[in-house]
């Protein structure tokens, strides 16, 4: 079954750059939120996006009819009625989602309900809408979902298969890569290996080993732009099995396995570091975070334009 209607639950950074990129490709989108400030301020960054990916040369059609797919409303029975696939994207907390899946449960009825979770158990997701499990899915998508391809589809225990392929088709269809995760395992693939990433990184700075700046700087100029052409085990594949087993086996003894988050970031927040929000973090910005994120979004889209033209 082609997916033809999308409604979005949450009109946040993730609900707003969700109906650009379906209403994109030429899917019908209804943003749903409880909040009329949140409907306003999406709308507004909705228009952003759009103004941004058209100055990027990557919309296929002018802004205005793309805006024209997108819909807004506080009434969520209204909303989700006759809708293929329900994205959910509210806030990380358990009781929220179930309250979320509860209603939706009861507004519809063929519709694919899928949680853009990071981390929760889609199991535990389902527990919300008794008897509806099998149409329950993960879709991760990672930010901002209108420059970032990989999207993670996640089975839960009791997710049929046709609503499995149902989320995977539609991921296809607007023009992203599914990354099927057949097991709800904790943290799906992505954040698993971010939280891997940045725990070692925090070690190596722990351990006097290298700094902040230097750590950043390993990662985002060399292994992250290698990774972006070739992924880490094709990487071993190129060094051969047998070498990388090797290194590997000697490194793992000495690399960080705690249980807990870095005191670096208990350290940074007690002194009012938490981010860019704060001018600082891990480093200090001299520039407002809208600003800064822009960058970034400048960076991703000139990067996915080079690996798009080479494919």
């Amino acid at each position: 079954m082609t997916v033809e209607r999308v409604a979005v639950i949450g009109a946040g950074a993730m609900g707003h750059g969700f109906a650009v990129q379906f209403a994109r490709h030429g899917r019908e989108v209804t943003l749903v939120d409880h909040r009329q400030s949140n409907l306003d301020e999406a709308a507004e960054q909705i228009d952003n996006v759009l103004a941004f990916l058209e100055e990027e040369g990557m919309l296929a059609a002018a802004p205005a009819e793309v805006r024209e797919r997108i819909s807004m409303t506080l009434d969520r029975p209204a909303g989700v009625a006759d809708r293929d696939l329900v994205v959910e994207t509210v806030s990380e907390d358990l009781d929220t989602k179930h309250e979320v899946f509860a209603g939706l449960a009861e507004e519809t009825e063929n519709s694919v309900l899928a949680s853009n979770t990071s981390g929760l158990s889609i199991a535990d997701i389902a527990e919300g809408a008794p008897g509806e499990a099998h149409r329950i899915v993960g879709c991760h998508w990672w930010f901002p979902p209108y420059l970032l391809r990989p999207v993670e589809v996640v089975r839960g225990p009791d997710t049929a298969d046709w609503a499995m392929e149902r989320a995977t088709d539609f991921v296809e269809a607007v023009d992203r890569d599914p990354v099927v995760v057949q097991r709800d395992a904790p943290g799906f693939v992505w954040n698993r290996v971010q939280a891997a990433v940045v725990r070692e990184c925090l070690h190596i700075v722990e351990e006097d080993i290298a700094s902040a700046e230097d750590v950043n700087r390993a990662i985002r100029d060399g292994y992250a732009r290698r990774t972006s052409v070739i992924g880490p085990l094709e990487t071993a594949d190129v060094a051969g099995l047998e070498l990388f087993q090797t290194v590997v086996g000697e490194l793992s003894p000495h690399l960080s396995d705690v249980e807990e988050a870095s005191r670096l970031f208990d350290d940074n927040i007690a002194a009012g570091r938490g981010g860019i929000d704060d001018g600082a973090g891990f480093f200090e910005y001299d520039r407002s975070p809208e600003e800064i994120t822009r960058e970034r979004d400048e960076r991703l889209a000139a990067l996915g334009r080079l690996l798009d033209s080479e494919e």
